[in-house]
Formats: structure tokens, C-alpha cells, sequence
């Protein structure tokens, strides 16, 4: 039997006429091409794995290169150390005791004034001289008043004497010895009147001489020779007593809780550099309002650089706390405030706000945002930018 059949194998038509003869040569070019087109899907295979990988390489050596080229930065972990806790303070110098002088008496014209400010003066020591001729002459008749008293009741008593020598005779009745020592009665008390009369105008006669009440530094001095003054002439002369002064230190609230009487302080005036020791021997019961801040008052003794009325600066001692420590320049500031640069896990630079305390010669005390185990950048801040990958390379004096 002979018929035509088309046989398709991924090739070209071919014919064939009969099954029995050509059937099994058709069948040969049809498996030999299933076998080549498996082996070029396998090589297109290899060939994409191989350019994949090759790819990979590439990326990691990029990778490589990069962090190759990333800057070597200086970086130190601070850790924690226990530190002088300090509170700086501005305030003005003042005396201590501040004693005000004035007029005690009725006052009058000044005739001399015997001190300067500046000089040191002791208790009871004259300050001014008043006149006080018109004084001495008042003076003068009420010691006379005195003698006059006196005299009469001297007359008094030997008039009762007399009397009292003749009542045993008869000549002079009882009533007249009464009456004669109600009359020497009166005569001696004239006489304590009048000598009261004359001691207190030598009172008040003492009393017109300005004198100081204790001893210590003369401040002011506000009278000259030929003033008048009286009793509303008000502060003449102003001294500190003992000369003892003292800083009136403005510190915060907050801080302010943390000091007590008798912590130590240094004082600076302004001006020079010479520090003064002192302690805090008074705390303000209260707070300004305004401005939230409260006087600690430091004790200082007498020294020729301080003056009452200058400015001074204070750093007064307030304990010890435990934080990190940073050089300065690892510390940067901008109108957020500060924060510091920190090497994070994968070498990217982190930017951290950070609460600053008091600068130490060793430092700057971080008393919030470190617990001082992180990788900070010491130094060249400035140039870097957060994310930026860095070497991060630890300074040679950190231990950690």
C-alpha cells in the first residue's frame, strides 16, 4: 500500500512514500536535533550563571574599592569617670556686715572729719567731730544748777539739825521739825534733779561726735568739714565689719537645690585673674520669679582686690557625678544645640544631640545623651555628613 505522509521534527518537511523503508531514517534527524537544542539551552544556562557571577564580582570589588576610598577618622570611646561636679555663677562683691553710720545726736556743724575710706577703724573711734560750743555752755549752767541744788540742801539739813537740838528744850514744836525736813527732803532731790539735768547734756553732748560702733573697714565716706548735718542726713560713713566680704552669687533653681552651707567656692573678680577661696554660708530662702534664680552668698575674707560693687565670677564645688568626658573637639554646636558624630555598627556616621556640663581642664562633661561605649569622632566634625561611611581609627590614649 503507498500513500504520502509530512513528518514535522523541529526541522525541515521532508517526504516519504512508505512507513516501511523510510519511516526509520525520518526518525534519526528528529532525535539528533531534540539533542542539540538541549545542549544550547544548556550552554545559555552556563552562560547567564557565569555572567551573573562575573556581575557579583564586579559589585564586591566596588564595594571594596569604595570603602577603600572612605576617610580615616580619629575616634574615642570615653566610657564613664567620676568628676568634680562644678556650678559656675556671676554676682557682685558686697561687705558681709555692711554697718551704716549716721547722725546719732541732734547733729550740727561738722568741724573735722579724722578718717579716710579705706582705713581700717576701731570701736568707739570718732568718725566726725560736730561743734558743740552752744552744747558746752548748756552744759556749763546745768553743772552749776547742780552746785546751786547742792548748797541748798546743805542749808536744808543744818536747819534741821538746829531744830532737831532745840525740840528737846521746848522752843520749837514738832511741826516745825516736820516742816524743816520736808525742806531738806526737797533740797536733795533738786539736787538729783539738777545732776540728771547735766548728765544728760553730757549725753547728748558725747553724742554729736559720729563714732563707729565696731571695728572694721571704712567703705564710704560722705561728709566734709563744714557740712551740717542732722538727723535726716542719713548714711554718713559705711563700714564693713571685721572687713569680712562676700560674693552674692546668682545661681538657678535647679542647680541651687544642689548646694548646701559650707561647700567650698573659688571667686574671680573681674578684671584680674587672682582666685579668692570662699565657702557659701547662706542660701535665699526664695526665688526671683522672673528670672528663676536664687543668691547663694559666699564668705570671703578681707583681701585688698576684692571691692564691694565689682562683678565676680564663682565656681562652687557641687558634689561629684559619673559621666563621660569628651575633648572639646569632639563637641560641636548649631543652632539645635550640641551633639557630637558616633561611628555607628556599619562605619556610618550618626549625628547625636547631647546635653553638655561644666567644662573641666581635662574636658567636657556629657551629663546626657553618651553612656561614653560609643565610637565618637574626636576631631574634623566639621567636614563630615551623617550617613557618610568612614575608617574609623581609635586614638591612640583610648583604652577602650
Amino acid at each position: 500500500m503507498n500513500y504520502e505522509s509530512t513528518v514535522t521534527a523541529d526541522g525541515p518537511e521532508y517526504s516519504t512514500s512508505d512507513l516501511s523503508g523510510a519511516e526509520k531514517g525520518s526518525a534519526r534527524p528528529s532525535k539528533r536535533a531534540l539533542v542539540i537544542s538541549t545542549i544550547l539551552i544548556a550552554i545559555a544556562l552556563l552562560a547567564g550563571v557565569a555572567f551573573y557571577m562575573m556581575g557579583d564580582g564586579d559589585t564586591a570589588a566596588d564595594a571594596a574599592d569604595s570603602a577603600d576610598q572612605a576617610p580615616m577618622i580619629t575616634v574615642v570611646s570615653p566610657g564613664s569617670g567620676t568628676i568634680e561636679g562644678e556650678i559656675s555663677a556671676t554676682g557682685t562683691l558686697a561687705a558681709r556686715r555692711a554697718m551704716p553710720v549716721g547722725v546719732v545726736g541732734e547733729g550740727g556743724r561738722v568741724v573735722s572729719v579724722p578718717v579716710e575710706a579705706g582705713q581700717w577703724v576701731g570701736a568707739g573711734q570718732v568718725l566726725a567731730v560736730i561743734d558743740r560750743s552752744v552744747q558746752n555752755q548748756q552744759a556749763a549752767s546745768a553743772s552749776a544748777q547742780v552746785q546751786v541744788a547742792q548748797a541748798d540742801a546743805r542749808l536744808a539739813q543744818a536747819n534741821l539739825e538746829r531744830a532737831l537740838q532745840l525740840v528737846e528744850r521746848g522752843f520749837i514744836s514738832k511741826a516745825d521739825v516736820d516742816r524743816l525736813t520736808a525742806t531738806r527732803d526737797a533740797a536733795v532731790a533738786r539736787v538729783k534733779v539738777a545732776q540728771a539735768q547735766a548728765g544728760e547734756l553730757r549725753e547728748r553732748n558725747a553724742r554729736l561726735n559720729i563714732v563707729a560702733p565696731a571695728a572694721g573697714l571704712l567703705l564710704e565716706r560722705n561728709v566734709e568739714p563744714g557740712q551740717v548735718v542732722g538727723a535726716g542726713a542719713g548714711t554718713l560713713f559705711l563700714i564693713a565689719r571685721g572687713g569680712e566680704m562676700e560674693m552674692l552669687a546668682r545661681v538657678g533653681e535647679s542647680d541651687l537645690a544642689r548646694l548646701s552651707a559650707g561647700v567650698s567656692a573659688e571667686v574671680v573678680p573681674v578684671g584680674t585673674d587672682k582666685v579668692y577661696s570662699g565657702q557659701i554660708w547662706q542660701l535665699a530662702p526664695t526665688i526671683d520669679p522672673q528670672n528663676r534664680q536664687g543668691t547663694a552668698r559666699i564668705s570671703l575674707p578681707y583681701a585688698e582686690g576684692l571691692r564691694p560693687g565689682g562683678f565676680a565670677t564663682a565656681t562652687i564645688k557641687s558634689g561629684t557625678v559619673v559621666a563621660p568626658l569628651l575633648p572639646e573637639s569632639a563637641v560641636l554646636s548649631d543652632d539645635e544645640g550640641s551633639y557630637v558624630y558616633i561611628a555607628d555598627k556599619d562605619n556610618k556616621v550618626v549625628r547625636r544631640g547631647v546635653q553638655t556640663g561644666p567644662v573641666t581642664p581635662q574636658g567636657v562633661v556629657i551629663s546626657e545623651g553618651l553612656s561614653g561605649n560609643e565610637k565618637i569622632v574626636l576631631r574634623a566634625g566639621g567636614f563630615l555628613n551623617p550617613g557618610q561611611t568612614i575608617r574609623p581609627v581609635r586614638a591612640e590614649a583610648d583604652t577602650q
